[in-house]
């Protein structure tokens, strides 16, 4: 039994969305009390007590689209890299990468990735994987890291044609595997912390027969997480090489869209392809930062709200905070919009409420709430507040305060990850010395040097 409390709450339940000073009460994996810190002591004696030293209490954050293969990145210069659009960009830097990671380089790149998020109190993650130098387990080794780090994380393989047949059969292999496993755990009710999703690049690196393999080999098991017209590479490839065919269209025609399907970016779509997505409720992932540094454009997300189209937030690993996004998505809308009243409602709707549904859905716990009976995914977040906080202005302070690295204690499925800003479910310091020497290899691999 555990007892977060002195703290205010931000619960994202309608029904009683803010107390000014309570408590979470935490048995097992579950929430089971969210009210007045005494009489949940009281209720139960003897409860592990977490404080959040007059902190902001709030429910685990969640990241629709990332990419842990990038995690070991930071700091790295390719020589002979100087992309001057984003195909260069790919080709130059993230592609390389990726042919040169090896099951060791995944994992490393997991711990990276999860340990970051963790600290922004990220609780939840969508991965989207890619390693062509080694693809057969690789999933299967970034799922161990996820579940030594108690992070709850949505995995696929980025299948594509860019590396020749064999790769492209292993990647959809990689993924049919792996959704296999996951629903297996699932239905068994004992995996609440790993799903998978069924992973494609894009839909200029992947032909039509590609595209039916995948739709063969996941057969219904979940749903697909595809980037789509993240540049214009995507439309010049539809409009030369497909008859005119759109993204958007091809994905329909090859049985890849629905309620279960994410796509990434959709920055060049068009109306119609627009209401494609509308029509068989398709999800969508902005990743605003990510955009802005690809310098790929500004996805018309405002549009596809007056639609009634459902986004989601995420990073595409430009970033592990979901705060930090929240006020680029915000800055980049209204820059494009010419219009500085827009896209507050939006921006709340797909981090608080659009990201949790997705999270829900493939988790099967009801996940970015505080509530009984919700996962018990909780965050602390030190904020001390110079301007009045309430019930009615907290996504106020969430926009223009609160960052990632306010975060001081991260608690997912009920287990204690992070607290007072160190980590306690593991040994830090052995992660970062083995991701170190992990990195070093790699970058020796891609500059053909000892670092």
């Amino acid at each position: 039994m555990l007892i977060v409390g002195n703290g205010r709450i931000i619960t994202r339940d309608d029904e009683a969305p803010y107390l000014e000073r309570g408590a979470v009460a935490i048995d097992g994996d579950s929430i089971c009390a969210v009210g007045d810190e005494a009489e949940l002591k009281a209720a139960h004696p003897g409860a592990e007590y977490v404080d959040a030293h007059g902190g902001v209490i709030m429910p685990g954050l969640v990241n629709c689209h990332t990419h842990i293969y990038s995690g070991l990145a930071r700091g790295l210069a390719i020589e002979g890299c100087n992309p001057h659009n984003f195909l260069e960009n790919l080709e130059q830097q993230w592609w390389k990468i990726d042919r040169n990671l090896t099951l060791d380089g995944d994992r490393a790149s997991a711990y990276a990735t999860i340990l970051d998020s963790l600290r922004d109190g990220v609780t939840t993650i969508f991965d989207h994987h890619a390693s062509f130098c080694e693809v057969p387990g690789s999933l299967f080794a970034i799922k161990d890291v996820a579940e030594e780090c108690g992070i709850r994380a949505c995995l696929c393989y980025e299948t594509s044609d860019r590396d020749g047949q064999e790769k492209c059969d292993q990647a959809i292999a990689e993924n049919a595997e792996f959704a296999r496993w996951a629903a297996e755990a699932r239905a068994s009710g004992d995996n609440h912390m790993v799903a998978a999703m069924f992973g494609g690049h894009a839909t200029f690196t992947l032909s039509d027969e590609t595209m039916d393999k995948m739709a063969e080999a996941n057969d219904g098991l979940t749903g697909f997480h595809i980037h789509v017209c993240e540049g214009m590479n995507d439309v010049w490839d539809s409009r030369e090489r497909r008859g005119g065919i759109t993204p958007v269209e091809r994905l329909l025609q090859h049985g890849l869209l629905g309620p279960d399907t994410m796509l990434g970016h959709c920055i060049h779509v068009t109306p119609a392809e627009m209401e494609i997505v509308r029509e068989t409720g398709t999800h969508l992932v902005n990743n605003p930062e990510s955009n802005m540094g690809n310098a790929v454009g500004c996805a018309p997300v405002l549009e596809f709200f007056r639609r009634g189209i459902d986004v989601c937030m995420g990073t595409d690993a430009y970033t592990h905070d979901m705060l930090e996004s929240l006020k680029a998505f915000i800055c980049i809308q209204r820059h494009n919009a010419a219009m500085p009243n827009v896209g507050w409602g939006e921006a709340m709707q797909m981090l608080f409420r659009n990201n949790a549904a997705m999270a829900t859905k493939y988790f099967g716990r009801q996940i970015g709430v505080l509530r009984s009976g919700a996962a018990a995914d909780v965050i602390v977040m030190d904020y001390p507040a110079f301007t009045p906080f309430s019930g009615e202005n907290v996504d106020g302070h969430m926009l223009f305060g609160m960052m990632g690295k306010n975060c001081r204690t991260t608690i997912v499925n009920g287990r204690v990850l992070y607290k007072d800003r160190e980590f306690v479910a593991f040994d830090e310091e052995r992660v970062n010395a083995w991701t170190l020497e992990e990195a070093k290899k790699l970058w020796g691999r891609l500059n053909k040097r000892t670092y």
